[in-house]
């Protein structure tokens, strides 16, 4: 469920946790224990540590920025006038969410509703379609 608070002028959307690539990577680390036990124990890590990710980081998109909180203290904003670009990669199962600001690049798994993240994307930064 995506919590949406009227407390500015405009909305401020929470997005909702998604917890499919986590599952994903520790059930496809459970084959690779009969073949290859370090790479299975390699995958079951990277598992776990993006659901702990997801249960404890938050995306929140307020009216001037992207909020990145863990356990409702604010970890850091990025706000939308320093932003240059954005994707989110592979279409058919969005896996990563790239974006550009003036002095960095960042990219995070997709532990989100990758639906409302588009769609908050293109609400507070549409890109130019040339």
């Amino acid at each position: 469920m995506n919590t949406i608070s009227n407390s500015e002028a405009k909305q401020t959307i929470e997005l909702t946790p998604s917890y499919k690539i986590p599952l994903v990577l520790i059930v496809a680390a459970l084959p690779f224990v009969l073949v290859q036990k370090w790479v299975s124990l390699a995958i079951a890590l990277l598992g776990i540590f993006l659901l702990i990710q997801t249960l404890t980081i938050r995306l929140k998109f307020t009216e001037t920025a992207l909020e990145v909180y863990r356990l409702e203290k604010l970890l850091r904003n990025f706000p939308y006038k320093d932003w240059l670009n954005w994707k989110i990669f592979w279409s058919p199962i969005p896996i990563l969410f790239y974006f550009r600001e003036i002095k960095s690049i960042h990219f995070l798994p997709i532990i989100f509703d990758p639906e409302i993240l588009q769609t908050c994307l293109e609400n507070n930064f549409p890109l130019n379609q040339d």
